[in-house]
């Protein structure tokens, strides 16, 4: 049988960091929101808005915060840019009954797949 290694949660948040720099489809990006944040804490994100939706080619920036428990439980993420978007309140928090993801949080998920 198989034995399940877990990458400690510095290891893997330090992965997530190189993957966000390198880029990939444009469509999203992440970081550090501090270079200096040792604990790797805080985050900013941004998505541009898919193509044939009222969001298209807009851009938005959240904020992510990645716990002591991450990647255990799912960072808490909210939207910088004003949005109108059912599920994300006036202040820009994610409600995680609309955004499943987060009530359904794994592992193996990451803020690539949050974003």
């Amino acid at each position: 049988m198989a034995t399940l290694v877990v990458v400690p949660r510095n290891f893997r948040l330090l992965e997530e960091l190189e993957e966000g720099q390198k880029g990939g489809d444009g469509t999203v990006s992440w970081g550090l929101a501090d270079d200096d944040d040792m604990d790797l804490k805080h985050w900013t994100g941004m998505i541009i808005g898919p193509p044939r939706c009222p969001y298209e080619g807009r851009i938005y920036s959240l904020k992510l915060e990645c716990g002591k428990q991450y990647p255990d439980q799912p960072p808490k993420v909210s939207f910088v840019t004003k949005i109108n978007l059912s599920g994300v309140t006036a202040a820009g928090e994610l409600d995680s009954r609309v955004f499943k993801i987060l009530t359904n949080w794994k592992r193996e998920y990451s803020i690539k797949t949050i974003l």
